[in-house]
């Protein structure tokens, strides 16, 4: 389904003839992949817009109650399902979709990224627009230069990604733990906020290079198109999912709330 950790020693050219065609499909599938992400966040900030903005719609996944001078907004049990059901899509590819097809693919993750799209919603509902949309374009900044770098390195970050998923798995733990003990003191928070912003800035440096190596191992051993659709598509995914958990983090540590 996905790529894996690649061996960058591996990769051999025949001839000088082969590699420029290799490194002229390299920059079309890039292009590919990255087109699918931004796609993707089109979509899903277009979802989140319409359900954060269209009060209908807003009481359709959300409770929203005017207490004084404040507006208390919470999931309700709709809202919780829609926001859950990204990662239990996940888990459920990761079984379920081992030799997925190039249209399997790409249906899977345009109604991930349509799903996320209501939970991202929240987002527009805590923090100002202004924040948002100052968030993002530092976001975008930093996912491009992060991605070039993954892109351009020589260096074989294989180790780092491995580094990378252990501290996730800790950040995770950490957020599950402040949450159970009734939320976390803002010392706590910051902590975690950088923690994030750190590990996904890293993820996609990594996750960049993993791509390119990919798809440098498929030109070599003749893969088709269908082949290459798939792997380009669950590579953006990766690459979308780093660039909204950084997002949001950033959020956490510059955003101004509602």
């Amino acid at each position: 389904m996905a790529f894996g950790n690649q061996n960058r020693a591996a990769v051999v050219y025949g001839s000088a003839a082969e590699k420029a065609q290799i490194d002229e499909g390299l920059r079309q599938y890039m292009l590919t992949v990255y087109n699918y992400m931004a796609t993707g966040l089109a979509i899903s900030g277009l979802i989140a817009w319409i359900v954060a903005n269209v009060q209908p719609v807003t009481q359709v996944f959300f409770n929203v109650q005017v207490i004084g001078n404040q507006v208390a907004i919470a999931p309700n049990a709709l809202g919780l399902v829609a926001m859950f059901a990204p990662l239990g899509m996940l888990l459920i590819a990761m079984f379920a979709m081992r030799n997925p097809s190039a249209k399997g693919s790409q249906a899977f993750y345009w109604a991930f990224v349509a799903i996320n799209g209501v939970g991202l919603s929240l987002l527009l509902l805590i923090y100002t627009g202004e924040s948002v949309v100052k968030t993002f374009f530092i976001t975008a900044a930093a996912f491009g230069a992060l991605s070039l770098y993954g892109y351009t390195t020589k260096r074989n970050l294989s180790g780092l990604g491995s580094f990378l998923l252990m501290g996730l798995v800790g950040l995770i733990l950490a957020s599950l733990v402040t949450m159970f003990m009734g939320g976390a003191s803002p010392m706590m928070t910051f902590i975690i906020s950088v923690g994030g912003v750190l590990i996904f800035s890293g993820l996609i440096v990594f996750y960049t290079q993993q791509i390119k190596d990919t798809y440098v191992q498929l030109a070599m051993a003749g893969a088709g198109r269908d082949e290459q659709t798939v792997t380009a598509v669950w590579g953006a995914l990766s690459l979308y999912i780093a660039f909204i958990n950084l997002l949001q983090f950033l959020l956490m540590l510059l955003g101004n709330r509602e």
